[in-house]
């Protein structure tokens, strides 16, 4: 035990100690395996979840799914689609792990990752 965050919230301690909650935990695996089926890094095929849609708004391509509610791609899909552009495209896993990493460190991306 830490005595400096003994009796703290656990949300606090969470926080001071740098580590994810499993809500958080959830959503970032979701989302790496996303990112791995978008990027044929997986066995799994692509319009099994989703659909590419263009949205006449912000003229970028995103996801699309009409799956039942609070099944995988329904779970992600908001959540992906607040990523930035620069981000989904990431050349790598890892540096779209480090990306996540930073978005999750980053106070200004707390509703990112909070009951997406």
């Amino acid at each position: 035990m830490i005595l400096s965050i003994k009796g703290v919230l656990h949300g606090v301690r969470l926080k001071k100690l740098g580590l994810w909650s499993l809500e958080d935990r959830r959503i970032r695996a979701d989302l790496i395996e996303v990112f791995k089926i978008i990027h044929g890094l997986s066995t799994v095929n692509f319009s099994t979840f989703f659909e590419y849609t263009t949205h006449e708004k912000n003229k970028r391509t995103s996801i699309k799914t009409d799956l039942r509610q609070h099944f995988f791609s329904e779970r992600v899909i908001n959540t992906w689609n607040k990523l930035d552009s620069n981000i989904v495209c990431s050349s790598s896993l890892n540096i779209f792990k480090n990306h996540l990493e930073r978005l999750h460190k980053d106070e200004s991306f707390i509703g990112l990752f909070s009951s997406a």
